[in-house]
């Protein structure tokens, strides 16, 4: 085992993703902030295999179950934008209709996913604290 840092330009990128999401008032831009936070984590395997449940610091902390929380998030922006008619399953559909919801600018309280939008800011935080450590690899 030995512990890295993250490259420069990734971890440059990551602290902005991350700035859009703390900065972003509560909106449908909001959540395309953690959308693309959750998308540059997942294009950068030096960020997602720092996030593995086999690192015991990971689980004891719940990091991978707060991070597929936040992967609901952006995979439900993939199907907003994504192949009318697909059958996507129960749960990514109950996702898609709260998300379009919140972009029609309907955000009441029986929204789920508008409901815990600071729940999302936190978690996003825990991630983002996460990944700024040093990681063993």
């Amino acid at each position: 085992m030995r512990v890295m840092k993250l490259p420069g330009k990734v971890k440059n990128d990551l602290d902005k993703k991350f700035q859009k999401v703390i900065k972003t008032p509560a909106s449908f831009d909001f959540f395309v902030a953690i959308h693309d936070f959750i998308e540059h984590v997942e294009l950068n395997s030096s960020l997602s295999s720092s996030l593995s449940s086999h690192i015991k610091p990971n689980r004891e902390q719940n990091i991978p179950n707060k991070y597929n929380y936040l992967k609901q998030v952006y995979q439900g922006l993939e199907d907003v934008n994504g192949k009318p008619g697909v059958d996507l399953g129960h749960a990514r559909c109950m996702v898609l209709v709260e998300l379009n919801r919140i972009k029609n600018k309907d955000v009441s309280e029986s929204n789920s996913f508008w409901k815990k939008r600071e729940l999302f800011r936190k978690l996003t935080g825990e991630i983002y604290e996460r990944l700024s450590l040093d990681y063993i690899v």
